[in-house]
């Protein structure tokens, strides 16, 4: 991993730090200032104190008494470089979290922002845990370095002022100086070569730990129905061994450099009391000078330590920009259009498909990938509902992606109303087409905002009407809390037949004119599925059965279908085999015509008697575990 080397993670390190000072530099230019303001202080104050010890203690020793006026004056003079160097760390403490913060949340922004902005087959490539990582520990771990850098720049300007007092007082001291002073330097710059490929290790194990995690949390029904929970827990075992065995072999480094970082100003203090007593038994120093040093010497060993947090974090901040990066750069993005569809026209949709080619691109970029399309032409007719059936894997879910612009075809078009989706507006796109998902998606929040999400226009009226065209609103007035009530956690509380209907009823809150249910209500209770179809293809202009209970959706239709009864509802069917149609017509010609057609829709049929023997829909008991047992009605 290129973030692991030794060689150049000093110089990208400041590359990364330049990075952050170009994107904050008032607030850095704030941070520093009070930085350079403590360093002069520090300075300044070991001066004072040199000054007070020789001139104002020694004489009052040699004396037997001292002066009242003296005194006071040298008690100002601490008092007021004190209040100075508390405004300098102020301003460097303020400046500095400030920035590292701000850092923090605007790339944990744009992080996410790529997220929704990279198609859906750079997702399938990517591990949920990895990307939360990414957005996380990756974007802490890339700015860690901002909380010390204005005082390790403050610092360097303090060591120069240092060194040019230094000068000024004697020579002789100075080189003891310039020996310890880049001594420092040299050792923090190898203590940053070698912590390099430790960090990045950390960092990646970091990801992989959290990715397990989310991957066996995520998956608990599977995980304990399986009777997994020994091998998943020694999975997360090992990974987080691994993880702890990198961040000790991080901290043996530090242990390793942290007393030899400690100890060179101390022994610098040492040198400079050593060849000052020299000095000033030649007479070429006072013993003011000679304090001054030394007490210089010794508060200089905590700022001078900033230097090594800076470069110590370098190779973290290294490797967690780097998976930053990784993500920011990402290709494959669909920018969006600027043409609009008309958003007061209430009629149907048209949607088709001209000899439309897909393929999933490989998880590398030597490896072939893989043809899931070809030749698919179709279209939905305004107003008209067409059902896609075919055998697993036979594109079907592709192609309601391909319509909502999930994924974009490799050739051929796909149109609304005549326009090309890749035209389109976001805006447009999103007002046009509707998608509910095989897998229903519930957010841990009320029914009214699962159902609403903060869309314009949609108030407690536009909700019970999406409810109730979706055979949704009986159960949700049975709730404890009506729209109010919290459904937990991707809608534990609820059975997945209640899922689907909720997931439908969102669709169906903000009146697209193409509604594309990919196997949507495979859940539900075949007798609910018949109303709610029932009610889909109702009229515009007149209510569906029943009095009054639902609001008709002026919508075209495109549903994955698998039941015999949904199938014969639908206008038009759709089949198709290994990415091709193979026919068109309807339900009944081509149970007649082609035979490939008759055999999976016969089997679907058997099997759906066997599960509604066996496995009633609807009624489900939530356990605190957030799994789901089924019971009979």
């Amino acid at each position: 991993m290129a973030s692991g080397t030794s060689r150049d993670v000093l110089g990208r390190g400041l590359r990364v730090l330049g990075r952050a000072i170009r994107e904050q530099p008032r607030i850095f230019a704030v941070a520093v200032t009070g930085s350079v303001l403590f360093g002069l202080m520090v300075i300044a104050s070991a001066y004072v104190v040199g000054g007070v010890v020789g001139k104002v203690v020694v004489p009052a020793i040699a004396r037997g008494s001292v002066a009242g006026g003296t005194l006071a004056l040298a008690a100002a003079a601490l008092f007021g470089i004190s209040v100075l160097r508390v405004v300098g760390i102020f301003g460097r403490r303020l400046g500095a979290g400030y920035m590292q913060y701000r850092l923090q949340a605007a790339y944990r922004r744009r992080v996410t922002r790529r997220y929704l902005d990279l198609p859906l087959a750079w997702h399938h490539r990517n591990a949920t845990g990895t990307l939360l990582s990414n957005a996380n520990s990756d974007v802490e771990a890339a700015w860690y370095p901002i909380a010390p850098l204005p005082f390790a720049v403050g610092t360097l300007v303090m060591l120069v002022g240092a060194v040019v007092s230094l000068f000024l007082t004697d020579w002789a001291l100075a080189l003891v100086g310039l020996a310890v002073f880049p001594a420092l330097f040299a050792l923090n710059v190898v203590y940053s070569r070698r912590m390099a490929p430790r960090q990045a290790r950390a960092q990646r194990l970091r990801a992989e730990v959290s990715g397990i995690a989310h991957e066996s949390f995520d998956g608990a029904l599977v995980v304990k129905t399986m009777g997994r929970e020994a091998q998943e827990t020694e999975r997360f075992g090992a990974r987080a061994g691994e993880l702890r065995d990198a961040l000790i072999a991080v901290g043996r480094l530090r242990g390793v450099f942290d007393p030899m970082l400690e100890t060179l100003p101390s022994l610098g203090t040492l040198a400079v009391l050593v060849v000052g007593a020299v000095r000033l038994r030649q007479g070429a120093i006072t013993v003011t000078e000679l304090v001054s040093v030394a007490f210089l010497f010794t508060v200089l060993a905590f700022p001078v330590r900033a230097i090594g947090w800076v470069l110590a974090e370098l190779p973290r901040s290294v490797a967690g920009w780097d998976r930053v990066r990784r993500v920011l750069d990402a290709t494959g993005e669909m920018p969006y259009g600027q043409t609009t569809l008309d958003p007061a026209t209430p009629a149907p949709a048209t949607l088709a498909f001209h000899d439309v080619h897909f393929g999933y691109e490989p998880a590398e970029a030597h490896l072939p990938g893989t043809e899931v399309l070809g030749e698919v032409t179709f279209t939905v007719p305004a107003g008209r509902t067409v059902a896609l059936v075919g055998p697993t894997g036979a594109g079907k879910s592709t192609i309601a992606s391909l319509a909502v612009r999930l994924v974009d075809p490799r050739a051929g078009t796909v149109t609304l109303d005549g326009v090309d989706v890749r035209e389109l507006t976001a805006a447009s796109l999103a007002s046009t087409v509707a998608l509910v998902a095989q897998v229903p998606f519930v957010f841990d929040d009320t029914v009214r905002a699962n159902i609403a999400l903060d869309r314009p226009g949609i108030g407690d009226e536009e909700v019970w009407a999406a409810l109730r065209l979706a055979e949704a609103d009986g159960f949700v007035a049975a709730l404890p809390d009506g729209l109010d009530t919290m459904v937990g956690e991707r809608g534990t509380s609820l059975s997945g037949g209640q899922r689907q209907r909720l997931t439908l009823a969102r669709a169906l809150a903000g009146r697209p004119r193409l509604l594309v249910l990919d196997d949507a209500t495979s859940a539900v209770d075949p007798r609910v599925e018949a109303a709610i179809l029932a009610g889909l293809r109702a009229p515009a202009d007149r209510p569906s059965s029943g009095p009054e209970r639902r609001q008709a959706a002026p919508a075209s239709i495109l549903v994955v279908a698998y039941r015999r009864a949904t199938i014969a509802l639908a206008d038009e069917v759709i089949y198709v085999e290994h990415g091709r149609v193979i026919a068109r017509g309807r339900h009944t010609e081509l149970l007649a015509a082609v035979p490939g057609y008759a055999d999976l829709v016969t089997a679907y049929e058997q099997a759906e008697q066997e599960r509604e023997q066996t496995r009633p829909y609807e009624e489900v008991t939530p356990l605190t575990s957030g799994l789901e047992v089924e019971v009979d009605r």
